[in-house]
């Protein structure tokens, strides 16, 4: 199944990504997101089932499976922009400021803000097509939570 991702993934841009693919694809990027910091806590892992419970409408077993399938895919996944290409072509721009929130909250989730995450998501934020105030704003809400 990942094989069969990875090449849609990663070939030439031909039509919209199916919507199982841009939930593998979101969720590969949470785990890149909390991987980033190279401390992928047991607090990051709960906050990725959670969103995919929330965002998806999983089980807390299949969201559980959804991020270890996302973490076999993530881990060969040569860059970011193939994951937010997947994204931009399911996801319209105006739900995109939430799937950027549910980023922010994975970043939060160990209360500790790395420079190296900020930087990947500021790199996301740009590669999703949403400014830095806007991107500070989701931050923001996510703090405040």
């Amino acid at each position: 199944m990942i094989a069969g991702l990875f090449d849609r993934l990663f070939a030439a841009p031909k039509e919209g990504a199916s919507d199982e693919d841009a939930r593998l694809a979101l969720t590969a990027l949470l785990v890149r997101i909390a991987r980033a910091d190279h401390d992928y806590a047991e607090v990051e892992k709960t906050r990725i089932d959670e969103i995919s419970q929330l965002r998806f409408g999983l089980s807390r077993d299949d969201a559980i499976a959804l991020r270890t399938e996302a973490e076999g895919l993530e881990a060969v996944a040569p860059d970011t922009v193939r994951f937010t290409r997947a994204i931009k072509e399911a996801v319209p721009f105006e739900g995109r400021i939430g799937v950027l929130e549910a980023m922010w909250s994975v970043v939060l989730a160990d209360a500790e803000r790395d420079h190296h995450e900020e930087t990947l998501m500021r790199m996301v934020a740009n590669l999703l097509g949403i400014s830095d105030r806007d991107s500070a704003l989701a931050r923001q809400a996510q703090e405040g939570r």
